[in-house]
């Protein structure tokens, strides 16, 4: 078996210099590094993970927990936070919660001792209350949740903003009577999606009608049993809004089913900008989340407490949101 003095001796370095090296420590010299890692991928050499590990009271691997794990966009949001993960010498351990309450601080507390510090994506709002659930020894980010009473870093969508623009541009093109179709119950982008179009509708003067406000759970069967509502119940909106594309997709087929022409008929407008939309016949106008950059955010801010644990200060961050215009509201494209 290959030991650490001779890939020092191959490197023509000291064993502390490489031990330095596997612990991944900011002191290294780049040319250094390298000059390790060559010797070491000839002699065919791997570092003993667990020793590592009780030497120097790190994993170097970041634990990932998704809470329902629903939506084409995880994919996107994984490859953020791995890409920057990797580049800093870390591993990722992704685990998936169905549940609330004390099942998910069963899952949380089953990390410690595996991971580093934690990036926690739940969609309830069970995050904001559960103050007593990071006191877990390590560092705790939040995505897409409502601010935590724990001191840890949260990042979130630009949810409200993102859908007041979607609304101001539906009504640039005319339209004043806009259907909107919600996300799930207790689901915090939900609730901040739903919070902007009521706002919109004050704001923009537009038809106040509690009938437009039609229930989803963010599937697509969700969005085609709305916009079958619709059609049904004659409630005649001008645009259909739903609060993610999975739902707006659905939508488009029911309306097309119906007899009904897309945007001809009526507007149809998403939110996420998932790769799907862009495919949809007609193509769907969306708000685009950069979920691969939430992502790297996230793991940034985490890496960033592990790194300098004094000198880090939680905060709170928000992801901007972009509209993007396509065919299925109708408007001219350049």
């Amino acid at each position: 078996m290959v030991t650490i003095k001779e890939v020092a001796r191959r490197a023509r370095v000291s064993v502390a210099a490489v031990s330095r090296v596997f612990n991944h420590s900011p002191l290294v010299r780049e040319a250094t590094r390298q000059r390790v890692n060559r010797a070491a991928l000839r002699l065919g050499y791997s570092p003993h993970g667990a020793a590592q590990s009780l030497v120097t009271n790190r994993t170097h691997t970041i634990g990932v927990l998704l809470q329902d794990p629903y939506g084409p966009f995880f994919s996107e949001l994984i490859r953020g936070i791995e890409r920057t993960a990797q580049a800093r010498g870390y591993h990722l351990l992704v685990s998936t919660s169905r549940s609330a309450g004390e099942t998910l601080d069963v899952v949380l507390r089953s990390m410690r001792g595996r991971v580093d510090g934690l990036i926690l994506m739940t969609h309830d709002n069970y995050a904001a209350t559960a103050g007593g659930t990071f006191q877990l020894g390590f560092p705790v980010v939040l995505l897409n949740c409502p601010p935590a009473d724990a001191p840890c870093d949260s990042l979130g969508i630009a949810n409200y903003d993102g859908t007041v623009a979607m609304m101001r541009h539906l009504t640039d093109l005319g339209h004043r009577r806009i259907a909107f179709i919600r996300g799930s119950e207790e689901n915090f982008d939900s609730a901040e999606r739903l919070r902007g179009y009521r706002a919109a509708v004050q704001r923009l003067e537009l038809d106040q009608d509690p009938a437009l406000e039609l229930p989803g759970d963010f599937s697509e069967a969700a969005g085609h049993a709305a916009a079958k509502f619709i059609v049904d119940r004659a409630l005649h909106p001008t645009a259909v809004f739903a609060a993610n594309d999975c739902m707006a997709l659905g939508a488009l087929s029911a309306f097309r089913a119906a007899g009904l022409d897309v945007p001809t008929d009526l507007a149809v407008a998403g939110f996420d900008d998932i790769p799907m939309a862009r495919y949809a016949n007609p193509a769907l106008t969306s708000v685009h989340v950069d979920f691969s950059e939430l992502g790297e955010r996230a793991t940034d801010r985490l890496l960033g407490a592990l790194r300098e644990p004094a000198a880090h200060t939680p905060r709170r961050e928000t992801v901007p949101t972009t509209l993007v215009v396509r065919r299925s509201c109708g408007a001219a494209l350049s």
